[in-house]
Protein backbone atom coordinates (compact mmCIF):
# COMPACT_ATOMS: atom_id res chain seq x y z
CA UNK A 1 0.00 0.00 0.00
CA UNK A 2 1.71 3.10 -1.07
CA UNK A 3 0.15 6.05 1.23
CA UNK A 4 -0.67 3.84 5.09
CA UNK A 5 -0.42 7.86 6.56
CA UNK A 6 -4.00 8.42 4.55
CA UNK A 7 -5.42 5.22 5.13
CA UNK A 8 -4.63 5.67 9.45
CA UNK A 9 -5.62 9.54 8.60
CA UNK A 10 -9.39 7.81 7.52
CA UNK A 11 -9.82 5.61 9.95
CA UNK A 12 -9.68 8.15 12.66
CA UNK A 13 -11.51 10.11 10.45
CA UNK A 14 -14.32 7.54 10.52
CA UNK A 15 -14.27 7.31 14.35
CA UNK A 16 -15.09 10.79 14.84
CA UNK A 17 -18.29 10.15 13.20
CA UNK A 18 -18.93 7.88 15.99
CA UNK A 19 -20.49 9.51 19.08
CA UNK A 20 -18.71 6.81 21.11
CA UNK A 21 -15.40 7.51 20.48
CA UNK A 22 -15.18 10.92 21.54
CA UNK A 23 -11.54 11.69 21.60
CA UNK A 24 -8.30 10.60 20.96
CA UNK A 25 -7.88 8.29 23.51
CA UNK A 26 -10.86 6.07 23.38
CA UNK A 27 -10.05 6.30 19.20
CA UNK A 28 -6.43 5.15 19.67
CA UNK A 29 -8.11 2.29 22.26
CA UNK A 30 -10.33 1.07 19.66
CA UNK A 31 -8.00 1.11 17.20
CA UNK A 32 -5.10 -0.95 19.17
CA UNK A 33 -7.60 -4.07 19.69
CA UNK A 34 -8.31 -3.40 16.34
CA UNK A 35 -5.12 -3.60 14.93
CA UNK A 36 -3.93 -6.67 17.49
CA UNK A 37 -6.16 -8.44 16.29
CA UNK A 38 -5.03 -8.12 12.39
CA UNK A 39 -1.28 -7.66 13.25
CA UNK A 40 -1.87 -11.42 15.20
CA UNK A 41 -3.74 -12.61 12.39
CA UNK A 42 -1.22 -12.12 9.98
CA UNK A 43 1.55 -13.50 12.18
CA UNK A 44 -0.22 -16.86 12.05
CA UNK A 45 -0.28 -16.92 8.53
CA UNK A 46 3.53 -16.42 8.67
CA UNK A 47 3.52 -19.34 11.21
CA UNK A 48 0.73 -21.57 9.12
CA UNK A 49 3.21 -20.79 6.22
CA UNK A 50 6.30 -22.20 8.21
CA UNK A 51 4.68 -25.16 10.21
CA UNK A 52 2.08 -27.27 8.83
CA UNK A 53 1.11 -28.38 12.26
CA UNK A 54 0.39 -25.12 13.68
CA UNK A 55 -2.06 -24.45 16.38
CA UNK A 56 -3.84 -21.52 16.97
CA UNK A 57 -4.65 -20.43 20.78
CA UNK A 58 -7.72 -18.77 19.11
CA UNK A 59 -10.78 -20.60 18.97
CA UNK A 60 -11.95 -20.55 15.15
CA UNK A 61 -14.65 -17.92 15.53
CA UNK A 62 -12.35 -15.29 17.00
CA UNK A 63 -9.83 -15.62 14.50
CA UNK A 64 -10.07 -12.01 12.51
CA UNK A 65 -9.84 -14.09 9.20
CA UNK A 66 -13.35 -15.97 9.97
CA UNK A 67 -15.67 -12.98 11.25
CA UNK A 68 -13.76 -9.85 9.93
CA UNK A 69 -11.90 -10.40 6.77
CA UNK A 70 -14.79 -9.98 4.89
CA UNK A 71 -15.70 -6.88 3.30
CA UNK A 72 -19.27 -7.87 2.99
CA UNK A 73 -19.48 -9.89 6.23
CA UNK A 74 -21.68 -8.41 9.07
CA UNK A 75 -22.31 -5.19 9.86
CA UNK A 76 -24.50 -2.96 11.95
CA UNK A 77 -26.16 -4.41 15.15
CA UNK A 78 -25.19 -7.66 14.23
CA UNK A 79 -21.35 -6.82 14.20
CA UNK A 80 -22.10 -4.58 17.20
CA UNK A 81 -23.40 -7.47 19.25
CA UNK A 82 -20.86 -10.12 17.97
CA UNK A 83 -18.31 -8.12 19.31
CA UNK A 84 -19.51 -6.99 22.14
CA UNK A 85 -20.86 -10.27 23.42
CA UNK A 86 -19.10 -12.67 21.95
CA UNK A 87 -15.53 -11.34 20.70
CA UNK A 88 -14.49 -9.32 23.86
CA UNK A 89 -15.96 -11.23 26.86
CA UNK A 90 -14.27 -14.53 25.19
CA UNK A 91 -10.65 -12.72 24.13
CA UNK A 92 -10.94 -11.90 27.93
CA UNK A 93 -11.38 -15.43 29.54
CA UNK A 94 -9.79 -17.32 26.59
CA UNK A 95 -7.79 -20.38 28.49
CA UNK A 96 -5.21 -23.23 27.25
CA UNK A 97 -1.47 -23.81 27.08
CA UNK A 98 -0.28 -21.82 24.84
CA UNK A 99 1.93 -19.17 26.32
CA UNK A 100 0.02 -16.84 24.03
CA UNK A 101 -2.76 -17.35 25.54
CA UNK A 102 -2.15 -15.38 28.30
CA UNK A 103 -0.96 -12.43 26.52
CA UNK A 104 -4.26 -12.42 24.89
CA UNK A 105 -6.42 -12.59 27.89
CA UNK A 106 -3.87 -10.24 29.17
CA UNK A 107 -4.21 -7.84 26.25
CA UNK A 108 -8.14 -7.50 26.36
CA UNK A 109 -8.54 -8.12 29.99
CA UNK A 110 -9.77 -3.86 29.65
CA UNK A 111 -10.18 -3.54 26.04
CA UNK A 112 -13.62 -1.87 25.43
CA UNK A 113 -15.65 -0.95 22.23
CA UNK A 114 -16.46 2.48 22.50
CA UNK A 115 -17.78 2.38 18.83
CA UNK A 116 -21.71 2.54 19.11
CA UNK A 117 -22.39 2.21 15.00
CA UNK A 118 -22.07 -0.70 13.45
CA UNK A 119 -21.73 0.23 10.17
CA UNK A 120 -18.89 2.59 10.88
CA UNK A 121 -17.07 -0.01 12.76
CA UNK A 122 -16.98 -2.12 9.60
CA UNK A 123 -16.22 0.45 7.38
CA UNK A 124 -13.02 0.62 10.27
CA UNK A 125 -12.41 -3.14 9.62
CA UNK A 126 -12.44 -3.00 6.13
CA UNK A 127 -9.92 -0.29 5.93
CA UNK A 128 -7.39 -2.58 8.16
CA UNK A 129 -7.95 -5.16 5.61
CA UNK A 130 -6.27 -2.98 3.26
CA UNK A 131 -2.61 -3.78 5.67
CA UNK A 132 -0.85 -6.70 4.76
CA UNK A 133 1.76 -7.02 7.72
CA UNK A 134 3.61 -9.66 6.21
CA UNK A 135 4.67 -7.32 3.54
CA UNK A 136 7.52 -6.08 4.48
CA UNK A 137 7.29 -2.48 2.79
CA UNK A 138 3.57 -2.19 4.61
CA UNK A 139 4.75 -3.17 7.79
CA UNK A 140 7.80 -0.80 7.68
CA UNK A 141 5.60 2.10 6.74
CA UNK A 142 2.77 1.43 9.14
CA UNK A 143 5.79 0.86 11.94
CA UNK A 144 6.77 4.92 11.15
CA UNK A 145 2.76 5.74 11.08
CA UNK A 146 2.46 3.86 14.38
CA UNK A 147 5.21 5.57 16.16
CA UNK A 148 3.35 8.47 14.68
CA UNK A 149 0.06 7.69 16.51
CA UNK A 150 1.78 7.32 19.71
CA UNK A 151 3.49 10.67 19.66
CA UNK A 152 -0.54 11.72 18.89
CA UNK A 153 -1.05 10.79 22.40
CA UNK A 154 0.97 14.13 24.01
CA UNK A 155 -2.03 15.90 23.02
CA UNK A 156 -4.29 13.15 24.50
CA UNK A 157 -4.50 14.18 28.41
CA UNK A 158 -1.72 12.68 30.67
CA UNK A 159 -1.47 10.00 28.05
CA UNK A 160 1.53 11.43 26.78
CA UNK A 161 3.83 9.89 28.87
CA UNK A 162 3.19 6.58 26.80
CA UNK A 163 6.18 8.45 24.28
CA UNK A 164 9.78 8.84 24.78
CA UNK A 165 11.23 10.10 21.50
CA UNK A 166 13.15 7.91 19.70
CA UNK A 167 16.31 9.52 19.84
CA UNK A 168 16.14 9.69 23.21
CA UNK A 169 15.98 5.58 23.89
CA UNK A 170 18.36 5.03 20.66
CA UNK A 171 20.94 6.96 22.30
CA UNK A 172 20.29 5.54 25.90
CA UNK A 173 20.37 1.79 24.23
CA UNK A 174 23.46 2.47 22.35
CA UNK A 175 25.58 3.90 24.84
CA UNK A 176 24.50 1.32 27.63
CA UNK A 177 25.06 -1.37 24.55
CA UNK A 178 23.16 -4.72 25.51
CA UNK A 179 24.87 -7.54 24.31
CA UNK A 180 23.75 -11.15 22.98
CA UNK A 181 22.74 -13.58 26.19
CA UNK A 182 22.50 -10.58 28.14
CA UNK A 183 18.89 -9.85 30.28
CA UNK A 184 17.46 -6.50 29.06
CA UNK A 185 14.35 -5.08 31.47
CA UNK A 186 11.95 -1.88 31.45
CA UNK A 187 10.11 -1.95 34.53
CA UNK A 188 7.94 1.10 32.95
CA UNK A 189 8.13 -0.19 29.29
CA UNK A 190 5.07 2.08 27.92
CA UNK A 191 4.44 1.05 24.34
CA UNK A 192 7.83 -0.28 24.32
CA UNK A 193 10.03 2.17 22.67
CA UNK A 194 13.00 0.68 24.65
CA UNK A 195 12.62 -2.67 24.30
CA UNK A 196 12.41 -2.05 20.21
CA UNK A 197 15.74 -0.50 20.39
CA UNK A 198 17.31 -2.86 22.46
CA UNK A 199 15.76 -5.73 19.82
CA UNK A 200 17.42 -3.76 16.78
CA UNK A 201 20.58 -3.39 18.41
CA UNK A 202 20.90 -6.84 19.77
CA UNK A 203 19.80 -8.33 16.12
CA UNK A 204 22.84 -6.13 14.94
CA UNK A 205 24.96 -8.77 16.89
CA UNK A 206 23.46 -11.75 15.70
CA UNK A 207 25.49 -14.07 13.68
CA UNK A 208 24.00 -17.76 14.03
CA UNK A 209 20.93 -18.92 13.77
CA UNK A 210 19.77 -19.33 17.45
CA UNK A 211 20.47 -16.19 18.42
CA UNK A 212 16.99 -15.11 17.15
CA UNK A 213 15.81 -17.22 19.75
CA UNK A 214 18.18 -15.98 22.25
CA UNK A 215 17.03 -12.29 21.82
CA UNK A 216 13.79 -12.85 21.57
CA UNK A 217 14.10 -14.13 25.03
CA UNK A 218 16.17 -11.64 26.66
CA UNK A 219 13.72 -8.68 26.42
CA UNK A 220 11.71 -8.44 30.00
CA UNK A 221 9.24 -5.54 30.32
CA UNK A 222 6.53 -4.65 32.50
CA UNK A 223 3.74 -1.95 32.26
CA UNK A 224 0.91 -0.69 34.51
CA UNK A 225 -1.38 0.68 32.32
CA UNK A 226 -3.75 -1.33 29.93
CA UNK A 227 -3.68 1.18 26.38
CA UNK A 228 0.06 1.26 26.50
CA UNK A 229 0.68 -2.34 27.19
CA UNK A 230 -1.62 -3.32 24.38
CA UNK A 231 0.55 -0.90 22.19
CA UNK A 232 3.23 -2.52 23.35
CA UNK A 233 2.69 -6.06 22.78
CA UNK A 234 0.87 -5.01 19.26
CA UNK A 235 4.45 -3.53 18.61
CA UNK A 236 6.53 -6.28 19.55
CA UNK A 237 4.32 -8.40 17.36
CA UNK A 238 4.74 -5.97 13.96
CA UNK A 239 8.83 -6.22 14.94
CA UNK A 240 8.59 -9.84 14.53
CA UNK A 241 9.07 -11.32 18.07
CA UNK A 242 6.89 -14.86 18.23
CA UNK A 243 5.22 -14.42 21.29
CA UNK A 244 5.86 -11.50 23.58
CA UNK A 245 5.07 -13.35 26.64
CA UNK A 246 7.89 -11.52 28.67
CA UNK A 247 5.94 -7.92 28.88
CA UNK A 248 3.51 -8.05 31.60
CA UNK A 249 0.40 -6.08 32.46
CA UNK A 250 1.11 -4.95 35.85
CA UNK A 251 2.34 -2.47 38.21
CA UNK A 252 6.13 -3.24 38.81
CA UNK A 253 6.06 -0.80 42.13
CA UNK A 254 3.45 -3.07 43.42
CA UNK A 255 5.70 -6.10 44.04
CA UNK A 256 7.73 -5.77 47.74
CA UNK A 257 11.42 -4.82 46.91
CA UNK A 258 12.09 -7.22 49.29
CA UNK A 259 10.48 -10.03 46.91
CA UNK A 260 12.85 -9.50 44.25
CA UNK A 261 15.00 -12.48 44.70
CA UNK A 262 18.60 -12.98 43.02
CA UNK A 263 17.52 -15.35 40.59
CA UNK A 264 15.42 -12.58 38.97
CA UNK A 265 18.23 -9.56 38.46
CA UNK A 266 19.11 -8.52 35.09
CA UNK A 267 22.03 -7.75 33.02
CA UNK A 268 20.95 -4.09 31.68
CA UNK A 269 17.69 -1.83 32.30
CA UNK A 270 16.64 1.06 29.82
CA UNK A 271 13.55 3.12 30.78
CA UNK A 272 12.08 6.28 31.06
CA UNK A 273 9.86 5.47 34.45
CA UNK A 274 6.77 8.50 34.58
CA UNK A 275 7.69 11.34 36.44
CA UNK A 276 5.80 13.93 38.13
CA UNK A 277 3.51 11.27 38.99
CA UNK A 278 2.14 9.89 42.47
CA UNK A 279 1.86 6.57 43.51
CA UNK A 280 -1.49 5.50 45.19
CA UNK A 281 -1.01 5.07 49.16
CA UNK A 282 0.34 1.81 49.96
CA UNK A 283 2.53 1.77 47.24
CA UNK A 284 5.86 3.30 49.39
CA UNK A 285 5.29 0.46 52.31
CA UNK A 286 6.83 -1.42 49.61
CA UNK A 287 10.31 -0.08 50.29
CA UNK A 288 12.70 0.42 52.89
CA UNK A 289 11.39 3.38 55.37
CA UNK A 290 14.46 5.79 54.19
CA UNK A 291 13.16 5.50 50.76
CA UNK A 292 9.89 5.83 51.49
CA UNK A 293 7.75 8.34 49.32
CA UNK A 294 5.11 9.03 46.19
CA UNK A 295 7.20 10.07 43.83
CA UNK A 296 7.09 7.50 40.63
CA UNK A 297 10.30 7.95 39.36
CA UNK A 298 12.49 8.42 43.08
CA UNK A 299 10.81 4.66 43.62
CA UNK A 300 11.95 3.63 39.96
CA UNK A 301 15.31 4.52 40.85
CA UNK A 302 15.40 2.41 44.02
CA UNK A 303 14.16 -0.23 42.60
CA UNK A 304 16.71 -0.19 39.55
CA UNK A 305 19.41 -0.45 42.37
CA UNK A 306 17.68 -3.68 43.77
CA UNK A 307 17.03 -5.52 40.47
CA UNK A 308 20.33 -4.69 38.78
CA UNK A 309 23.01 -7.71 38.75
CA UNK A 310 26.42 -6.94 39.79
CA UNK A 311 28.11 -4.94 37.42
CA UNK A 312 24.58 -4.73 35.79
CA UNK A 313 24.18 -1.42 33.43
CA UNK A 314 21.72 1.09 33.94
CA UNK A 315 20.12 4.32 31.43
CA UNK A 316 17.62 5.81 32.90
CA UNK A 317 15.21 9.26 32.03
CA UNK A 318 14.80 11.53 35.32
CA UNK A 319 13.49 15.11 36.07
CA UNK A 320 15.71 17.63 37.61
CA UNK A 321 13.75 17.30 40.29
CA UNK A 322 15.31 14.24 41.13
CA UNK A 323 18.37 16.06 41.01
CA UNK A 324 18.30 18.76 43.44
CA UNK A 325 15.50 17.41 45.43
CA UNK A 326 16.17 16.78 49.32
CA UNK A 327 14.84 14.33 52.62
CA UNK A 328 14.32 11.09 51.07
CA UNK A 329 15.78 11.98 47.25
CA UNK A 330 19.13 12.79 49.13
CA UNK A 331 18.97 9.34 50.96
CA UNK A 332 18.51 7.36 47.34
CA UNK A 333 20.92 9.65 45.48
CA UNK A 334 23.67 8.56 48.36
CA UNK A 335 22.71 5.06 48.12
CA UNK A 336 23.09 5.28 44.27
CA UNK A 337 26.66 6.77 44.65
CA UNK A 338 27.63 4.65 47.00
CA UNK A 339 26.44 1.41 45.68
CA UNK A 340 26.71 2.14 42.05
CA UNK A 341 29.47 4.02 39.91
CA UNK A 342 27.00 6.84 38.28
CA UNK A 343 29.62 7.94 35.58
CA UNK A 344 27.44 9.84 33.29
CA UNK A 345 24.76 12.40 33.80
CA UNK A 346 23.88 13.77 30.06
CA UNK A 347 21.85 17.38 30.62
CA UNK A 348 18.71 17.47 28.05
CA UNK A 349 17.94 21.24 26.97
CA UNK A 350 14.73 22.14 27.52
CA UNK A 351 11.32 21.23 25.20
CA UNK A 352 12.38 17.36 25.12
CA UNK A 353 9.19 16.44 25.77
CA UNK A 354 7.05 18.73 24.71
CA UNK A 355 4.22 19.43 24.35
CA UNK A 356 2.80 17.68 27.38
CA UNK A 357 5.83 18.73 29.65
CA UNK A 358 8.44 21.43 29.62
CA UNK A 359 10.43 19.90 32.49
CA UNK A 360 13.94 19.66 31.98
CA UNK A 361 15.32 15.91 31.97
CA UNK A 362 18.50 14.21 32.37
CA UNK A 363 19.60 10.68 31.43
CA UNK A 364 21.28 8.90 34.30
CA UNK A 365 23.92 6.16 33.65
CA UNK A 366 25.08 3.66 36.31
CA UNK A 367 27.06 0.35 36.89
CA UNK A 368 25.95 -1.38 39.85
CA UNK A 369 28.86 -2.96 42.53
CA UNK A 370 31.23 -0.45 43.24
CA UNK A 371 30.93 3.45 44.23
CA UNK A 372 30.86 6.42 42.32
CA UNK A 373 34.43 8.47 42.54
CA UNK A 374 33.46 10.96 39.80
CA UNK A 375 30.56 11.92 37.78
CA UNK A 376 31.06 13.41 34.74
CA UNK A 377 28.79 15.81 33.00
CA UNK A 378 27.48 16.43 29.52
CA UNK A 379 25.60 19.38 28.50
CA UNK A 380 23.41 18.58 25.27
CA UNK A 381 23.16 21.41 22.85
CA UNK A 382 20.73 22.56 20.52
CA UNK A 383 21.61 22.35 16.78
CA UNK A 384 22.64 25.34 15.14
CA UNK A 385 19.39 28.04 14.79
CA UNK A 386 17.33 25.73 16.97
CA UNK A 387 15.32 27.73 20.22
CA UNK A 388 13.29 24.66 21.60
CA UNK A 389 12.05 21.30 20.53
CA UNK A 390 8.34 20.54 19.62
CA UNK A 391 6.14 18.08 17.67
CA UNK A 392 7.79 19.02 14.48
CA UNK A 393 10.87 19.76 15.38
CA UNK A 394 11.84 16.83 17.91
CA UNK A 395 15.04 16.05 19.20
CA UNK A 396 17.22 13.88 16.62
CA UNK A 397 19.80 10.93 16.72
CA UNK A 398 21.95 13.20 15.08
CA UNK A 399 22.46 15.23 17.59
CA UNK A 400 23.84 12.79 19.60
CA UNK A 401 27.34 12.31 17.76
CA UNK A 402 29.21 14.58 19.48
CA UNK A 403 28.64 12.82 23.34
CA UNK A 404 29.21 9.59 21.38
CA UNK A 405 32.36 11.04 20.10
CA UNK A 406 33.22 11.82 23.43
CA UNK A 407 31.91 9.13 25.35
CA UNK A 408 35.55 6.71 25.62
CA UNK A 409 35.22 3.08 27.63
CA UNK A 410 33.98 2.17 30.76
CA UNK A 411 36.54 -0.63 31.14
CA UNK A 412 39.22 1.95 31.04
CA UNK A 413 37.56 4.51 33.46
CA UNK A 414 36.66 6.62 30.92
CA UNK A 415 40.66 7.64 30.05
CA UNK A 416 40.06 9.30 27.13
CA UNK A 417 37.52 11.78 28.46
CA UNK A 418 38.46 15.67 28.48
CA UNK A 419 36.39 18.58 29.49
CA UNK A 420 35.54 20.93 27.07
CA UNK A 421 32.55 23.80 26.86
CA UNK A 422 29.85 20.69 27.53
CA UNK A 423 31.92 18.27 29.42
CA UNK A 424 32.61 18.52 32.97
CA UNK A 425 33.47 16.07 35.95
CA UNK A 426 32.61 16.63 39.43
CA UNK A 427 34.09 14.55 42.46
CA UNK A 428 32.57 12.30 44.75
CA UNK A 429 33.59 14.94 47.83
CA UNK A 430 32.66 17.21 46.11
CA UNK A 431 29.13 16.33 45.44
CA UNK A 432 28.71 14.42 49.50
CA UNK A 433 30.02 17.78 50.43
CA UNK A 434 27.00 19.62 48.60
CA UNK A 435 24.40 17.42 50.41
CA UNK A 436 24.37 15.23 47.35
CA UNK A 437 22.86 17.33 45.10
CA UNK A 438 23.21 16.55 41.69
CA UNK A 439 21.77 19.88 39.43
CA UNK A 440 25.48 21.36 38.94
CA UNK A 441 25.35 23.91 36.20
CA UNK A 442 28.25 23.53 33.58
CA UNK A 443 31.55 25.83 34.70
CA UNK A 444 32.27 26.54 31.60
CA UNK A 445 29.12 28.27 30.40
CA UNK A 446 29.34 32.00 31.42
CA UNK A 447 25.57 33.12 32.47
CA UNK A 448 24.45 36.32 30.30
CA UNK A 449 23.57 39.84 32.04
CA UNK A 450 20.20 39.35 30.09
CA UNK A 451 17.87 36.11 30.15
CA UNK A 452 15.09 35.56 27.52
CA UNK A 453 11.83 33.77 28.28
CA UNK A 454 12.72 30.67 27.10
CA UNK A 455 16.18 30.64 29.54
CA UNK A 456 13.98 32.08 32.97
CA UNK A 457 11.49 29.25 32.29
CA UNK A 458 13.60 26.17 33.07
CA UNK A 459 14.53 28.01 36.21
CA UNK A 460 11.27 29.07 37.01
CA UNK A 461 9.95 25.31 36.53
CA UNK A 462 12.78 24.26 38.50
CA UNK A 463 11.93 26.76 41.54
CA UNK A 464 8.00 25.38 41.26
CA UNK A 465 9.31 21.62 41.83
CA UNK A 466 11.55 22.27 44.71
CA UNK A 467 9.00 24.53 46.76
CA UNK A 468 6.30 21.23 45.76
CA UNK A 469 9.31 18.90 46.86
CA UNK A 470 10.16 20.59 49.78
CA UNK A 471 6.40 20.94 51.24
CA UNK A 472 6.13 17.28 50.37
CA UNK A 473 8.72 16.77 52.61
CA UNK A 474 7.57 18.97 55.50
CA UNK A 475 3.51 17.16 55.36
CA UNK A 476 5.80 13.63 55.73
CA UNK A 477 7.75 14.80 58.21
CA UNK A 478 4.90 16.39 60.04
CA UNK A 479 3.12 13.28 59.50
CA UNK A 480 5.20 11.36 60.89
CA UNK A 481 5.79 13.40 63.87
CA UNK A 482 2.03 12.86 64.81
CA UNK A 483 1.97 9.42 64.55
CA UNK A 484 4.94 9.49 66.83
CA UNK A 485 3.02 11.24 69.06
CA UNK A 486 -0.04 9.36 68.84
CA UNK A 487 1.86 6.52 69.71
CA UNK A 488 3.32 7.74 72.32
CA UNK A 489 0.08 8.75 74.38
Amino acid sequence: MSNISTLVKSIQDIMRKDAGTYGDAQRLEQMAWLLFLKIFDDHEFGLESMNNHYQSPLPEQLRWRNWAANIAGITGERLLTFVENKLLPELRQLTGADPMVKLIRDTFADANNYMKNGTLLRQVINKILGINFNNSVDRHLFGDIYEKLLKDLQSAGNAGEFYTPRAVTQFIVEQVNPRLSETVFDPACGTGGFLICALEHLRQQAKEGDDERTIQNSIFGIEKKHLPYVLCITNLLLHQVEVPARIKHDNTLARPLTDWKINEQVDVIVTNPPFGGMEEDGIGSNFPADFRTRETADLFLVLLMRILKQQGRAGIVLPDGTLFGEGVKTRIKEALLTECNLHTIVRLPNGVFNPYTGIRTNLLFFTKGSPTTEVWYYEHQYPPGVKSYNKTNPIRIEEFAAVQAWWGNEADGFATRVENECAWRVSFETIKAGNFNLDLKNPHQVDSSVNTVEQLLPEYERLLAHIAETRAAVQTELQQALLATGEEK
